[in-house]
């Protein structure tokens, strides 16, 4: 099982999660590629988009353990 948190690199998601992407682009964090993003956590990256870190970890949480169950 993934447990993703609000100190959790959005780059080390995108690696053991790579299915998660598409909630990442939904709200708005469209460049999940450049570097600055690749060491950036989620509770940084939702600060700058003004996303409730909460509630993202909810769907990216789910939607990364889809896979493994």
């Amino acid at each position: 099982m993934v447990e993703i948190t609000k100190d959790t690199i959005i780059g080390d998601i995108l690696d053991v999660a790579p299915q998660t992407a598409p909630i990442f682009l939904s709200i708005g964090m469209h460049c999940l590629g450049c570097p600055s993003s690749r060491g950036e956590t989620v509770e940084e990256a939702c600060m700058v988009h003004g996303i409730d870190v909460d509630k993202l970890l909810a769907l990216v949480n789910e939607e990364a353990n889809k896979a493994a169950e």
